[in-house]
C-alpha cells in the first residue's frame, strides 16, 4: 500500500525523456506493462505518446542532421509557349532520403510542416 502525504501534482515529461521511454518498447519481449511499471505511469498515457509520436506531433528538440548530397544543377523544365515569359521562377526544395524517397517542398516551408512530412515517411 502506497500512502501519499502533501499535495499531489502532475509529472511533467520533456519529449527526450518520453521518446527515451517509448524507445524502451522497441526492444524485444517488452511489453506496455513492464515499461510503465517501470516508470510509474499508466499503460494509457505511453499509448497516447506513441501515438503522438507515430502522428509527428512528439519529436526530439534537437536538430538532426541528414546526409546531404549537392548535385549539378538540373536542366530548366521545357517552357509551353502559351505560359508567360515573366513567370517566377519554381521556388522549390527537393529533398532525397537515403531510401531514394524525392520529397519536393516549397522554399519557405516551415519546420513543423517539414517534421510532419519526414515522420510521415519514416512511418
Amino acid at each position: 500500500m502506497e500512502i501519499i502525504n502533501g499535495v499531489e501534482r502532475r509529472r511533467r515529461w520533456r519529449p527526450e525523456e518520453k521518446l527515451r521511454i517509448l524507445a524502451e518498447l522497441d526492444e524485444p519481449g517488452a511489453t506496455f506493462n513492464d515499461v510503465a511499471r517501470r516508470h510509474d505511469l499508466s499503460r494509457g498515457l505511453l499509448w497516447q505518446w506513441r501515438a503522438a509520436r507515430q502522428r509527428g506531433r512528439l519529436v526530439e528538440e534537437a536538430p538532426v542532421f541528414m546526409p546531404l548530397r549537392v548535385v549539378p544543377e538540373l536542366p530548366p523544365p521545357e517552357v509551353h509557349e502559351a505560359a508567360s515569359a515573366e513567370a517566377p521562377p519554381d521556388e522549390r526544395v527537393e529533398i532525397i532520403l537515403p531510401d531514394g524517397t524525392v520529397l519536393r517542398v516549397a522554399e519557405g516551408i516551415g519546420l513543423p510542416a517539414l517534421r510532419r512530412l519526414l515522420s510521415a515517411l519514416r512511418g
